[in-house]
C-alpha cells in the first residue's frame, strides 16, 4: 500500500516543540512579521538569526515521541510504501528513524545563502557563524519557508498524492494552505483519507475516517492496526 502521511505541529508539540499560535499574532513572544517573513529578515537579520539559533538549540533538549517512532516503524514494514510530508522544521522524524521525509517548510538544520543560492546542512550558529562555505557571505538566513513564500517540493508531493492508496493527516489544524488542500487532492486522485488529530480540524469532515486523541496514542494504535 502506498501511504502519504502529512504531519503538522501537533505531532511535535507532544515532544515539547513550541507551536505557532495565530490567535494573537505572536510566535514564542515574537511578532510573526518580524521573524517569519523576508521583510523581517531584511529589516533586522541579526534578530532573525538569533531567533532561529535559539530554536535550533532547543532541538537538543527534545526527543521523538511514540508517534514519530510509530511512523518510522511503518516505513520499515514490507507491505507499505510510506512518504512523510511534514510541515515541521525540526528533525524528529529523522531521529525516530524515518528516511523518506519531505520538509515542505524547510529545516532548522539547514541554512540558505541569498548571495549564491546555496543550501547547506547547518549546525553552527547563524549569528556570528562561519558564513557561507560556497561564497563567504556572512549573513545567512535559515532555510525556512516563511509567510508569503512557496513551500518546497510541491510537485513531488502532488505526484505522491496522485499515486497514493491512503492519505493520512496527523496533528494539523487544516487551516494552512497548500497543505490544507492535500486531502481534497488525495480524494480526487482516488485515495482513502484518514485524520489523526487531537481534535477535529477545520477540514475534518473531508476525511473518510477520523480518530481523535493525542498523537502519541492514536498514531501507534493506527500503525498496529495497519500492520497486524
Amino acid at each position: 500500500m502506498k501511504i502519504v502521511v502529512l504531519t503538522g505541529a501537533g505531532i511535535s508539540a507532544e515532544s515539547g516543540v513550541p507551536t505557532f499560535r495565530a490567535s494573537d499574532g505572536l510566535w514564542e513572544g515574537h511578532r510573526v512579521e518580524d521573524v517569519a517573513t523576508p521583510e523581517g529578515f531584511a529589516r533586522d537579520p541579526e534578530a532573525v538569526q538569533r531567533f532561529y539559533d535559539d530554536r535550533r538549540a532547543h532541538l537538543a533538549v527534545v526527543e521523538p515521541n511514540p508517534a514519530h517512532r510509530a511512523l518510522a516503524e511503518l516505513e520499515q514494514h514490507e507491505r507499505h510504501d510510506v512518504l512523510v510530508v511534514t510541515q515541521n522544521v525540526d528533525d524528529l522524524h529523522e531521529r525516530a528513524g524515518s528516511r523518506s521525509v519531505v520538509h515542505m517548510h524547510g529545516e532548522l538544520l539547514s541554512a540558505w545563502c541569498g548571495a549564491c543560492d546555496g543550501r547547506f546542512r547547518w549546525d553552527a550558529p547563524l549569528l556570528g557563524g562561519p558564513g557561507c562555505p560556497g561564497c563567504g557571505e556572512r549573513t545567512l538566513r535559515p532555510d525556512i519557508v516563511w509567510f508569503g513564500e512557496l513551500p518546497y517540493e510541491l510537485d513531488r508531493i502532488d505526484d505522491a498524492l496522485r499515486g497514493a492508496d491512503l492519505f493520512v493527516s496527523i496533528g494539523t489544524s487544516g487551516a494552512v494552505y497548500p497543505a490544507a488542500g492535500f486531502v481534497t487532492a488525495a480524494r480526487a486522485y482516488g485515495a482513502r483519507t484518514l485524520e489523526l488529530n487531537l481534535e477535529p480540524s477545520q477540514g475534518s469532515l473531508m476525511f473518510d475516517e477520523r480518530r481523535h486523541g493525542p498523537a502519541g496514542t492514536v498514531v501507534p494504535a493506527w500503525v498496529r492496526d495497519l500492520t497486524s
